[in-house]
């Protein structure tokens, strides 16, 4: 059985992790509700800008613009987007099992994918595997601004638009609520999906044609999911690891109520035996 010191520091250390994991609890709160802002608040921009390109897109006059053409797909390229940091509970597990769960299924040689990963947990994850990384981003703000990630999204796009890749998909956290995310998986190009169903479309005049505005709307508008995405994954990530520290917290005051009770039962053993010593070393002085 534990000495009463082995008990008492083990309450001590458990108290000292306890505060560690209930300020970074509320740190990540803190930071949840600006990312959740900056999530909602792009929505309405993602919103209008599919509704222009799918007015334009869907004028009635046939696009050839490569971003919206499918094409037989010789290399796939998986955008993923984890975290710099652990402590985030499933947050990069659940999205890297996916991931690499897909890869494995639909690819025989490393020469029919690359990845694109944004997050340290990530990048490294698939570099340990010898899987190919193509590009990376690591060390982004917990608040992202778009200038952040720009090169990056744009350098995306453009491997499509020179055919490295003949598609790309998406795989993030998407931000349900403080206690639930879910994984996504999208494809994002090419924008096959682009359509105006089931939706109100203003008309547009525009100059001078259809296909140099959607040259120069269609990468914007790619680029805008990307970053749309990562404001998602930052909100999810930020809920994840509040839950997670929250969590933690809880399971320190169960350790300590647990081990208080056993340090209280330990003193009174102690207690009780040096009582009997002495009541012992009494009745044998009689």
């Amino acid at each position: 059985m534990a000495s009463l010191r082995d008990i008492q520091n083990r309450i001590n250390s458990t108290k000292k992790t306890k505060q560690i994991t209930n300020a970074m609890q509320m740190v990540s709160a803190s930071k949840l509700n600006k990312a959740e802002q900056n999530a909602k608040s792009f929505v309405p921009y993602s919103d209008k800008i599919q509704e222009v390109v799918a007015s334009i897109a869907n004028s009635g006059e046939d696009s050839n613009h490569p971003m919206l053409q499918a094409r037989e797909v010789k290399k796939t390229a998986y955008f993923v987007i984890t975290s710099d940091r652990g402590l985030a509970g499933a947050y990069n597990s659940s999205i890297l099992r996916k991931v690499y769960r897909t890869i494995q299924e639909r690819h025989q040689s490393t020469d029919e994918y690359t990845v694109i990963a944004v997050g340290r947990v990530g990048r490294d994850f698939f570099a340990k595997r010898g899987m190919p990384i193509a590009r990376e981003i690591t060390g982004l703000a917990d608040q992202p601004d778009f200038a952040d990630i720009k090169d990056l999204t744009s350098e995306t796009v453009q491997m499509y638009l020179d055919e490295e890749i003949d598609e790309l998909n998406i795989y993030y956290n998407h931000y349900v609520s403080a206690i639930s995310q879910e994984v996504s998986a999208k494809k994002l190009l090419p924008l096959t999906d682009v359509s105006a169903e089931g939706k109100q479309l203003s008309t547009y005049e525009y100059e001078p044609n259809q296909e140099e505005i959607l040259e120069a709307l269609l990468p914007q508008y790619a680029e805008s999911l990307l970053y749309g995405a990562l404001l998602d994954g930052k909100a999810s990530e930020h809920a994840a690891r509040m839950t997670a520290m929250q969590s933690a917290t809880d399971n320190a005051n169960d350790l300590i109520d647990d081990l208080s009770l056993s340090y209280n039962r330990a003193r009174q053993a102690a207690i009780t035996q040096e009582i009997t010593e002495i009541v012992g070393g009494a009745a044998a002085q009689e």
